[in-house]
């Protein structure tokens, strides 16, 4: 059987006689040693020590922290406060949850009192450690019903308009998620909203904001209606694309602009304190003419990868990230999807997703693949995926990854 090793500490390197002694008659190993000394030490230069005795004329906070120090070290040794004549000094120890020993240092009766001292502590850290277990997974289920809740905030299944394909790719890199998507219908279902979003930060609190987010932009946007497309429609007008871009009101008559403006001033007037905010590209499709209107808000500029091969046309911001500056103006943006061409929409956790060495995927790299890949979309996220995890290999995954591919099948090829 291994001696107990026991750690004196004493401002005055001093110890009584009569302890050391009994110590010493117990076979145990002592270091005396002065909270400076023990706070000093680089980590690995400490002793082995089961049993921190000290000198109750130290201050509770002291020993604490010494016995933390020890505790880095995974060492969690027995705190004992002792005291020879000043009994009155071992009070502010008890209250701090210190066992304690006094006189007669006799060699048995200090094995006795240490050996009680030290399953008492055993028996209050095993119940930590049982409370701490089930707090754990207390935790990790209420973080599993976060989980399924988000999910349920997640499209089920995706809008397919006719000669159109839809893919999406979403991986959180914890249990919950600050990335959304959502795809849903607008304007008697001759609309398609197209949404991909990154709340800032990560985890609950980002995943709450997430819900929050999400369900404002779609509430909003189902409940205005394109009234600028609407009347168009109900009057046979025939416009072409970019007359009918400038016939759209800038300023809050579309459900893009309502509800990306609604949104941001909601966040910007409620929830400003709490300091969060999303990028996201909000889009609205025309499934039979391929024209899209769009916002993008602070997001990364999603990429138009064209059929017949020419150069991608990178969607930029046409405004600020939502929920950071109040009343501000949206700009909106315009593209022309034709057959055979695919928009991919994403997260920055693909262009900084990093490799071992801390290297970042990068929007060349990201411009690159897609170059390469296939034209189709669930064609071209496979692509993506494979790119990826060949980049990052054993690198843990350190944001959310969102990829949406948004494919229109050319009836020709």
């Amino acid at each position: 059987m291994e001696p107990t090793k026991v750690l004196v500490l004493d401002e005055r390197r001093d110890a009584p006689p009569e302890l050391l002694t009994a110590l010493d008659k117990l076979g145990t190993v002592v270091h005396v040693r002065t909270p400076g000394d023990v706070l000093a030490k680089e980590v690995g230069q400490l002793p082995d020590t089961d049993v921190l005795l000290a000198y109750a004329g130290l201050s509770p906070h002291t020993v604490r922290a010494v016995a933390r120090r020890l505790d880095d070290e995974d060492q969690r040794p027995t705190v004992v406060a002792f005291a020879e004549h000043d009994l009155h000094l071992l009070g502010s120890h008890v209250h701090a949850g210190s066992d304690y020993l006094v006189p007669p240092f006799h060699p048995d009766l200090v094995r006795a009192r240490l050996r009680d001292c030290h399953e008492r502590a055993t028996f209050s850290r095993t119940m930590e450690d049982v409370a701490a277990h089930a707090e754990l997974l207390s935790y990790e289920r209420e973080l599993e019903i976060g989980r399924e809740i988000q999910m349920g905030f997640l499209p089920d299944s995706l809008p397919s308009p006719d000669g159109w394909e839809i893919d999406v790719r979403f991986r959180p890199a914890r249990t919950v998620a600050g990335d959304f998507y959502d795809v849903f219908e607008l304007v008697n279902r001759r609309r398609l909203a197209l949404v991909v979003a990154d709340v800032c930060d990560k985890g609950v609190g980002a995943a709450l904001f997430m819900a929050l987010i999400r369900s404002l932009l779609r509430h909003t946007a189902e409940q205005s209606g394109l009234q600028s497309l609407i009347a168009a429609d109900l009057l046979g007008e025939e416009t072409d694309w970019e007359e009918h871009s400038r016939a759209i009101p800038v300023v809050g008559a579309t459900p893009l602009l309502n509800a990306v403006v609604g949104t941001n001033n909601y966040l910007t007037r409620n929830h400003i304190r709490q300091g969060y905010f999303a990028t996201m590209f909000f889009g609205v499709l025309d499934p039979v003419t391929g024209n899209l209107v769009y916002i993008n808000g602070g997001h990364n500029p999603p990429v138009l990868v064209r059929a017949d091969g020419g150069d991608p046309v990178l969607l930029e911001p046409t405004g600020p990230a939502v929920g950071v500056i109040p009343d501000v103006a949206f700009s909106l943006g315009y593209a022309q999807i034709s057959p055979g061409d695919t928009l991919f929409i994403y997260t920055d956790g693909v262009t900084e997703a990093r490799s071992v060495p801390g290297h970042f995927f990068g929007e060349d790299q990201m411009i690159k693949q897609l170059g390469e890949g296939a034209a189709r979309g669930e064609e071209l996220l496979d692509h993506m995926d494979g790119a990826l995890s060949e980049f990052v290999g054993p690198a843990e995954q350190s944001d959310d990854i969102t990829m949406m591919a948004v494919h229109w099948r050319d009836p020709e090829a």
